[in-house]
């Protein structure tokens, strides 16, 4: 590609995050046919160019923004450096686990994003879970917890593993009286919250330290900043893909990569037996129409993260890419905007390359 042809390509990418990130528009309703792609004309050394766009955005209903979405702090869980610490030590003592052999680094690796490589997570005495441990990456901003859903907030959230029978099998009385014993979180506890250990302040502090555990600083970012050599050409085509072909920003939406909402991709269906091998949000809302829906997670360090989804089940990007390219497993409640999508084998790696651009810096390791 040409000088003056590869500043065209940047700029439209630039000009389509602009359009992600503004444009809001009515559902489409059932059977309606999406608008025509709109055409954004690029100012280049070689003269006028006409770029056609299929607008996805157009496609949706419109949602808040990831970029507007402000970090989710209870006001009586302001933040401060000392709670912080006293939450990352928690995360890393396997004192909150029943027989003190796991602690919630265990499954949320920070070397693999805060994820884990088990397909399933597995707790005290090697007891498997039903489900993968997501990566904790910018949970901060997040406004559901749980591929679930079922905790509203991180200061709900945090507490949960430590009573689960198969995680770390401690009730959360039991890990207070055990914190309480120990001079050293005593003092800590007193000198952070001004009172004894409690289970409150126990959430509180570890959900302080997540909210520290952000990614940063990817090659997106600086290229979406304006630097134009920050993403290879492979990785810019992919992100033209990611935003056009692959139709992934109807769930991904920038820059957090996610929506925060839940979606049936149809990765819990078993065919064989026509049922859900997990009811996904369902056991929470108890809506039928929720039955086999999880939250979207991020993309953000989804390179470092593997195995995906849910349950684990699918080993690597590419099954990733081969899964939705032919549009999920068909079932009752699949995402209605999900269809096969017949990307190319080098469109497909252009896509990957562009995944594997949304690793940067993680902090609160």
């Amino acid at each position: 590609m040409d000088g003056p042809s590869r500043r065209a390509f940047v700029s439209l990418l630039f000009v389509w995050g602009t359009a992600l990130t503004t444009a809001q528009a009515p559902p489409v309703q059932q059977n309606q046919q999406p608008p025509p792609p709109a055409v954004i004309i690029l100012q280049t050394q070689g003269g006028e160019r006409r770029a056609l766009v299929d607008v996805v955005k157009r496609e949706v209903r419109p949602r808040l923004m990831s970029a507007m979405m402000p970090v989710a702090v209870p006001a009586d869980n302001p933040p401060t450096d000392e709670k912080a610490a006293l939450g990352k030590r928690l995360f890393f003592d396997k004192i909150l686990s029943n027989d003190r052999t796991v602690s919630c680094a265990t499954c949320h690796d920070p070397e693999r994003a805060f994820a884990d490589t088990k397909p399933l997570a597995v707790g005290i005495s090697g007891r498997v879970g039903k489900r993968h441990s997501p990566s904790l990456i910018n949970r901060a901003f997040g406004r559901a917890h749980f591929w679930d859903g079922r905790a509203a907030t991180l200061e709900a959230q945090v507490v949960q593993p430590i009573s689960d029978r198969n995680e770390m099998d401690l009730p959360l009385d039991d890990a207070v009286a055990r914190l309480a014993a120990d001079r050293s979180y005593r003092d800590a506890f007193q000198s952070v919250f001004g009172q004894p250990v409690s289970g409150a302040d126990l959430g509180r502090a570890l959900a302080t330290y997540l909210r520290t555990i952000r990614s940063t600083d990817a090659p997106y970012d600086r290229f979406m900043a304006g630097d134009a050599d920050a993403m290879t050409m492979e990785q810019q085509q992919g992100l033209q893909i990611f935003r056009t072909k692959a139709r992934c920003t109807f769930c991904h939406l920038e820059p957090l990569f996610t929506d925060e909402q839940f979606q049936n991709t149809g990765v819990a269906w078993q065919a064989e037996t026509t049922s859900y091998q997990d009811d996904g949000r369902f056991a929470v809302s108890s809506q039928q129409r929720d039955r086999g829906k999880f939250k979207t997670p991020t993309l953000r360090e989804i390179a470092r993260t593997a195995p995906y989804m849910h349950d684990g089940s699918l080993a690597t990007l590419e099954d990733v890419v081969e899964f939705y390219d032919k549009g999920g497993r068909a079932n009752q409640n699949l995402f209605p905007l999900l269809s096969p999508i017949g990307l190319t084998a080098a469109e497909k790696q252009q896509l990957i390359k562009f995944l594997g651009a949304l690793s940067g810096t993680v902090t609160g390791k």
